[in-house]
């Protein structure tokens, strides 16, 4: 283990120096955008009651939007959402 000493005035300068730094980063960054939850096939079958090939009926015809990473395909929670309600109305 090393153990390294820090002068008190030193250790002051360097922390209000780190505090700066992040206070700058921040304001030029911003917040981050909160992300959306993503669900995949199954999760979405689950949710809707649906059996596989219903999904892919659904994403043929445009009702539900997807985004394809690799092979797989994923949906906004959001869209899942409104299509549950769109169903019980």
């Amino acid at each position: 283990m090393k153990i390294i000493i820090v002068e008190h005035k030193a250790w002051e300068q360097l922390r209000s120096a780190f505090v700066d730094f992040i206070h700058r980063t921040e304001q030029l960054i911003g917040n981050p955008p909160e992300t959306e939850a993503w669900l995949d096939n199954e999760a979405v079958c689950r949710r809707l009651s649906i059996s596989k090939r219903t999904l892919q009926t659904l994403r043929d015809t445009g009702k539900i939007p997807f985004s394809t990473v690799g092979h797989k395909c994923y949906y906004k929670e959001c869209d899942i959402a409104e299509a549950l309600n769109a169903r019980t109305e």
